[in-house]
């Protein structure tokens, strides 16, 4: 049905569909074949192959069992997963969800691992350029299934320090962010998680430069990440990452305690 086309998507996407195509072709089955054998159109097996729309979880594993792939075809889900998520974040992402921990100050919104679904999704409300929907939808669907990181065996440690004037900024209305508050209360009842709040009272703290999130990987090394309007900088000079690590360690301490914030939230929460 044609070659390939040119392309805007990821290597890993570009890969996938060349080893698609290369497996159905060894099968000796056409699109619309191999499309029957897993309830899919042949036009979307089409669609895959020719890099015109990704593959979707539900498709690989699809693809996996009719082709009998032995897993080389379900392999693909986690590198192609990370094409739900900005080019900027694809290498944090990968760090967060094998981190021991991931230690994150906010300034201005609620850090991606503690946003409801309703939060995540009235961002895209202000977003300049408008982001086309389906866009909306692929990006909040990855931002959710980072929440995977706070039941993971073996346990990661999750703490955030978050501005009150954050909190205060009603994104998408009193009932999302009702709701959102009490998701952030309900994750703070975790054992492996840490909520704090900076309050406005505060005239100053250790992190005023701007939010980061420290992270700790499994070999014990120590990185800072660094994002802002679009643009992201990971931080891996030993000199460097102690100064922001002993800010961040300073901030803590600034900060409300977790039983003083987590009643600051009620409280927010109570005023809508």
């Amino acid at each position: 049905m044609g070659q390939p086309k040119k392309t805007t998507m990821s290597p890993a996407a570009q890969y996938f569909a060349e080893v698609l195509r290369l497996l159905r072709v060894s099968a000796g089955l056409s699109q619309n074949e191999l499309g029957d054998l897993m309830a899919y159109s042949g036009a979307a097996v089409s669609a895959v192959e020719t890099c015109a729309k990704p593959a979707t979880d539900d498709f690989v594993e699809a693809a996996e069992k009719a082709l009998g792939a032995g897993g080389l075809i379900a392999v693909a889900v986690k590198y192609l997963r990370l094409d739900r998520y900005p080019a900027h974040f694809q290498g944090m992402v990968q760090l967060e969800q094998e981190a021991l921990s991931v230690s994150s100050y906010c300034a201005q919104l609620i850090h991606g691992l503690f946003q409801t679904e309703d939060y995540a999704r009235a961002l895209y409300d202000h977003a300049v350029p408008p982001v086309d929907p389906e866009e909306v939808e692929q990006h909040v669907t990855a931002r959710l299934e980072r929440k995977v990181l706070f039941d993971r065996r073996p346990v990661a440690m999750i703490s955030m320090v978050i501005e009150e004037a954050a909190l205060r900024r009603l994104i998408g209305g009193t009932d999302v962010m009702r709701r959102q508050y009490e998701y952030l209360i309900e994750s703070a009842e975790r054992p492996n998680v840490t909520v704090q709040v900076m309050p406005t009272s505060r005239a100053g703290h250790a992190c005023l430069a701007g939010p980061m999130t420290v992270i700790e990987t499994p070999e014990e090394v120590t990185l800072v990440y660094l994002e802002g309007q679009g643009n992201s900088h990971l931080v891996s000079k030993p000199d460097e990452v102690g100064v922001l690590a002993r800010r961040y360690a300073m901030i803590r301490t600034q900060a409300l305690n977790p039983e003083e914030s987590v009643s600051l939230i009620e409280q927010l929460a109570g005023e809508l």
